[in-house]
């Protein structure tokens, strides 16, 4: 929790600022009126009509993630940790978001499901499809929430008000524009709000380079600061993990964060595939997340070096880092999380200082109507509908979404306080990621490739692998385990993908499968492979609209960023 009284955060605006806050709430509300517009119907409220162009949707895409974890988050774990941190973009997220373009999204897309939780309703039956809907949408408003503590900080931060009032102001401001006009009116958002985002943070990262003395004067700083050199290599990240071990660290980084962790988040977290599944056709579809990965290798110069430039440069950390870093409880009442406005404070003058917060304010709100805008239609579509009211008119289920993103964010103000007590809120997150993504992913792509895969399997697989996370965590925290760091959440999303998949085929080999007929469009063997391509022809034409050729580009960049760092 932020300790204002001590910590002296209070960030100085003048009115300038206010305006250009002012200015831009303004532009998302209205936003949200127009998109409104266009919602005549369910399917226009929770998937935009599957009408948007390929370069809207990528866009979405990374700005649904550039919420908390991406700009509060990477930012203090830039200030504690340093250039390991970039393993979150280059490893445990660009080659996932590859393998969702090119080999996930046909199976999606052309199912014309309306939800991860539909899919997996088609391949394992409704208990599977019960326990991941109400998994997912648990692990929506956890989130959600902490995407609105933050954002409440930075009002807070800058009006003085209580952290209840900021919560609860912040979160009216998220629900008018995402109740308004659903899927669009939080995409079209989102589009703008990674321009806002972008904006606000190279202006910050350049002249917190130029105070310290450039890329040269950063490194010598670290160099002698209590986190030392292995703050400037991203191998083999031991600061990390918190394993001490070389061999086990990057072993933790590849396998629990670059497979089990990137892949259950990027591959089947509907927040992000429902972006994608809003596309105009399936290649748009493909190309979303190829689209979104561009962007996605250069965000760590935008987060994570500010927070390396905080660690080094405000007063607050070069006096108690290390006491931070040791677990402690600074004097000032800092902790990590407050590295990016901590800098802002200190470098930035009045009229920037306002893009500079609208910045971090949209971040906090492209996060959390991401969350909402995908809990609505998986409690709307996949618990209400399916198990509840089944067979009602279609401006029901328009009018119960709107319904359910108020009840939605009203759940998230009470998670939004227990995310205040993470003194790392990227900890926080990676834990709920481990719980919820990891079993989901060992359950979906086992599902996929092997037709043997029974419905109890899938249910069985997801409960159990969950369950092994969530011990493996609460070990840990009682220092059973003596595991540090985010290794906790490395090794707890590991535990949960064996033993969701050892599960899974023991079960499957003791119960009967769906005969092959029902798997068509499901399971990769059995799907004709004319349904997995898309059209190449019209508005699809053109070396540039390739997936598999933007990928490659991708791919080639991202072992590049590797070598140099």
């Amino acid at each position: 929790m932020l300790v204002l009284a001590d910590a002296n955060l209070r960030l100085d605006a003048s009115a300038i600022d206010y305006i250009e806050l002012a200015f831009y709430f303004v532009l998302v509300l209205g936003i949200g009126y127009l998109a409104r517009r266009q919602v005549s119907s369910s399917l226009d409220f929770f998937l935009s009509g599957r009408s948007l162009p390929a370069w809207v949707t990528g866009l979405a895409f990374i700005s649904a993630n550039l919420g908390a974890v991406e700009v509060m988050g990477m930012s203090a774990n830039g200030a504690k940790y340093g250039l390991p941190t970039v393993h979150y973009f280059w490893i445990g997220a660009i080659p996932a978001m590859l393998f969702l373009g090119i080999v996930m999204m046909p199976f999606y897309y052309g199912s014309k499901v309306r939800s991860v939780p539909e899919f997996m309703r088609r391949r394992f039956g409704k208990p599977a499809h019960l326990v991941n809907g109400i998994s997912f949408a648990t692990a929506q408003i956890l989130i959600a929430g902490a995407n609105l503590f933050l954002l409440a900080s930075v009002v807070k931060l800058l009006l003085g008000w209580p952290l209840w009032v900021s919560i609860v102001v912040a979160a009216a401001i998220v629900l008018s524009y995402t109740a308004l006009g659903g899927l669009s009116a939080a995409i079209y958002n989102e589009v703008l709000q990674f321009f806002v985002i972008v904006i606000a943070l190279v202006p910050l990262t350049i002249i917190g380079l130029v105070k310290v003395g450039g890329w040269q004067g950063l490194v010598e700083k670290v160099t002698n600061s209590p986190g030392g050199s292995a703050q400037l290599h991203s191998w083999p990240g031991d600061n990390l993990t918190g394993f001490g071990n070389n061999i086990l660290s990057i072993l933790g980084i590849v396998f629990g964060l670059g497979f089990v962790l990137s892949f259950g988040y990027w591959t089947t977290n509907f927040v992000e595939v429902q972006r994608a599944m809003a596309s105009k056709s399936m290649s748009a579809a493909r190309r979303t997340p190829i689209i979104g990965a561009f962007p996605k290798m250069l965000v760590p110069f935008i987060v994570i070096i500010p927070g390396m430039i905080a660690a080094v440069t405000v007063s607050e950390y070069v006096k108690d880092k290390q006491i931070l870093l040791d677990g402690g409880t600074a004097p000032s009442g800092v902790t990590f999380n407050n590295a990016l406005l901590l800098l802002m404070r200190d470098l930035l003058p009045n009229g920037m200082l306002g893009i500079a917060i609208a910045g971090l304010l949209a971040s906090f709100m492209a996060g959390m109507a991401a969350n909402l805008s995908s809990f609505n239609t998986v409690f709307t579509y996949d618990i209400w509908q399916t198990y509840v009211q089944k067979d009602k008119p279609d401006h029901y289920y328009l009018n119960f979404g709107r319904v359910v993103t108020s009840a939605g964010t009203i759940l998230a103000i009470g998670t939004a306080f227990i995310a205040s007590q993470s003194s790392n809120i990227l900890d926080y997150l990676q834990d709920l990621f481990s719980f919820f993504n990891a079993p989901l992913f060992a359950t979906f792509i086992l599902g996929m490739f092997w037709k043997r895969m029974t419905p109890h399997a899938g249910w069985s697989g997801l409960v159990l692998g969950t369950g092994s996370a969530v011990t493996v965590w609460a070990l840990s925290k009682a220092g059973v385990l003596g595991l540090t760091g985010q290794g906790i959440s490395f090794v707890a999303a590991g535990t949960a993908f064996v033993v969701d998949i050892v599960v899974s085929v023991a079960v499957s080999l003791a119960t009967r499968p769906k005969p092959d007929e029902e798997l068509v469009g499901l399971v990769y063997s059995l799907t004709p492979k004319e349904t997995r391509q898309h059209d190449a022809t019209g508005e699809n034409a053109g070396w540039y609209r390739k997936p598999g050729l933007l990928a490659g580009i991708v791919l080639i960049l991202t072992i590049a960023l590797n070598a140099i760092f």
